[in-house]
């Protein structure tokens, strides 16, 4: 039986020509049955995709043929499963854009970015070299979550910070606030899923004065593949397909709350009313009424 898989992967590089390239990924993956997203910019290429393994491991290697993307990271996961034509279940369609980033912070002006990658992030830390610098400086470390609010209600590092942000694009201005300012004197570590955000986020964390950076390489991706729920991780990973989220082990906690009973869940939802743009961490049992019942409150958090 075929085997459905997920990929996850990003690269910054400039990019002279980013129509072209969104011409030639969309051809690609069209001709072999993948369905996901793909987003280019002059910066570089960010991707989901799904569908029968051996058609994304000659997706990898042709991308690959492209010298600007010979080190593209590859983040593998498994898929829900393949429809009767052998498209992935976890995706309805195959979209290919350029853009003004390929994650979207609403600041293209501020990224810096040549043949290695961001200028001026954060030194980047292997889940091993992220224990050891936990184990040198113990509290003193600060985990900064660059995620949306709503997947960190699911699954976070211990005792994370998580900026009340409902999408990307709030970072900026949540930076700007000042009301992280008192960090600025410690080793702040970003995490994100994959990379690519916090990659983004370090370096406008440096360019506001936060001394000590650091990002989590591979993000909680490649953290999951070391320790899976044996080390500073807690809870699910919030994931933007049809799986909703994913598990690193059979013992990972369960540490969202229902909206509207309170039970232990690691499920989200979109709003039943599909006016109201807002998605809950809610059990089945509360999903008819979460909108009604929790429209406007901290546990509902607009879709990105």
């Amino acid at each position: 039986m075929p085997l459905a898989k997920i990929l996850l992967y990003y690269v910054f590089t400039p990019l002279a020509d980013p129509e072209a390239i969104r011409l030639w990924q969309r051809d690609l993956a069209e001709s072999l049955g993948l369905r996901g997203r793909i987003l280019i910019s002059k910066d570089g290429l960010n991707g989901t995709l799904g569908g029968e393994l051996s058609a994304l491991k000659r997706y990898v290697r042709t991308t690959r043929e492209y010298a600007p993307f010979q080190t593209i990271d590859f983040k593998w996961s498994q898929g829900t499963g393949l429809d009767a034509s052998g498209a992935s279940l976890d995706f309805p369609k195959l979209s290919v854009k350029v853009r003004d980033e390929i994650v979207s912070f609403g600041a293209p002006g501020e990224l810096r970015v040549d043949e290695h990658g961001v200028v001026g992030g954060g030194r980047k830390l292997s889940p091993e070299a992220l224990h050891a610098l936990v184990s040198i400086r113990g509290e003193e470390v600060v985990f900064f979550d660059g995620r949306n609010a709503l997947e960190a209600e699911i699954g976070r590092f211990r005792d994370a910070i998580v900026p009340d942000v409902e999408t990307t694009r709030d970072f900026v201005a949540e930076l700007d606030s000042g009301r992280y300012d008192d960090l600025k004197g410690r080793p702040v570590v970003t995490y994100c899923t994959g990379g690519i955000r916090c990659e983004v986020l370090s370096s406008l964390m440096r360019d506001r004065g936060f001394g000590e950076v650091y990002q989590l390489d591979g993000g909680i991706v490649r953290y999951g593949e070391a320790f899976g729920d044996d080390g500073l991780w807690e809870g699910s990973l919030y994931v933007f397909d049809g799986r909703g989220s994913v598990d690193f082990s059979d013992h990972a906690a369960v540490i969202g709350r229902c909206g509207g009973c309170g039970a232990a869940t690691k499920r989200t939802a979109n709003c039943p009313d599909a006016s109201c743009r807002v998605q809950f961490v809610v059990c089945e049992s509360c999903d008819a009424i979460a909108c009604e019942a929790h429209a406007g409150e901290a546990s509902a958090h607009r879709v990105a």
